[in-house]
């Protein structure tokens, strides 16, 4: 991985993390880059996004404060889902992280060629939720 490489990652994720960003933007920008997904881990506060050949980078995210639940309610977390891509008045990324730990996401993995992201919770349940077309 090289040094833009990384650089893209971290803009990204500040991105996110600022709400400069929104999420087709990231995607755009972290495919445009190279990336083939990337995983955020709600418990240990980490984004790891990889390449397609298995190099990745690993950076530490925002802290979130709601503990993680102990099943995945796949109901609330498409909720959450679905405000963000509304983008309902209010919505911050931080926000979408605290309701996704309540819904009982422990981490989630968004996958480009997939066009999908899929949110595991810690009994490893798993929630798919196809890109938008």
């Amino acid at each position: 991985m090289n040094e833009d490489q990384k650089h893209v990652a971290v803009e990204c994720l500040a991105g996110a993390e600022s709400d400069g960003m929104a999420f087709p933007q990231i995607v755009g920008r972290l495919i445009e880059a190279g990336f083939e997904s990337y995983c955020v881990d709600l418990r240990r506060a980490r984004a790891i996004y990889f390449l397609p050949d298995g190099d990745s980078v690993e950076l530490e995210a925002h802290r979130v404060e709601t503990p993680v639940a102990p099943a995945l309610d796949a109901a609330a977390m498409q909720a959450a889902i679905r405000e963000a891509q509304a983008q309902v008045p209010g919505y911050t990324y931080r926000g979408f992280c605290e309701k996704a730990a309540a819904a009982g996401c422990a981490f989630y993995v968004v996958s480009f060629s997939g066009r999908r992201a899929v949110y595991f919770g810690r009994d490893a349940v798993a929630h798919v939720e196809n890109f938008p077309d």
